[in-house]
């Protein structure tokens, strides 16, 4: 019988499968990101939203040329919920898996995960951090493609579209997520 995992129970597994700090910064920070969006949009499931979020990347350190298709493999011996692998892997639709977002959340993790970096080096670059940054920075951030260069600029876009959102829409819910 598949189970789906608390954000807690995913977040164990995360660090099971990853010991980098930044790795589990980052899984934390799409589980809270996704964790806030999901209370605008799907109030009912935000903790299937955030657990999502947290294991977005579980199999990446461990296998970066496969990931997302280690992911689902990794997933399903664990006996996860087949909605929430379907989830976890449609964030690497057309970059390392050809399964694609379907449901509004698996739209916004595909959307959000490349941005979350993107602020986050914004705010670190800010001698305030988060406080006071607005959307307009960051688009500048964004429009500057040696900036967190990392940061798929594409990917961003094409899930701002993929949600039918302007990018800057984009920018201020993720940002507000993160600033929450």
């Amino acid at each position: 019988m598949s189970y789906i995992p608390t954000v807690e129970q995913a977040e164990e597994l995360v660090k099971r499968f990853n010991k980098e700090p930044f790795h589990i910064q980052h899984a934390e920070t799409v589980s809270k990101v996704m964790g806030e969006l999901a209370k605008e949009f799907d109030p009912e499931n935000t903790e299937f939203w955030a657990a999502v979020g947290m294991l977005h990347d579980i199999d990446f350190e461990l296998y970066p040329e496969q990931h997302c298709v280690k992911a689902k493999e990794m997933l399903q011996e664990l006996d996860i919920d087949e909605d929430m692998i379907h989830a976890v892997i449609s964030h690497g639709y057309g970059i390392c898996i050809d399964v694609e977002p379907v449901k509004l959340m698996e739209k916004v993790l595909f959307a959000t995960d490349e941005l979350t970096g993107l602020i986050g080096a914004a705010a670190l670059m800010r001698p305030t951090g988060f406080d006071g940054m607005e959307v307009k920075s960051v688009k500048k951030k964004f429009k500057d493609k040696k900036f967190a260069a990392g940061c798929s600029r594409e990917v961003i876009s094409k899930g701002a579209e993929m949600l039918g959102w302007e990018l800057d829409t984009l920018i201020e819910k993720t940002l507000n997520a993160m600033m929450a």
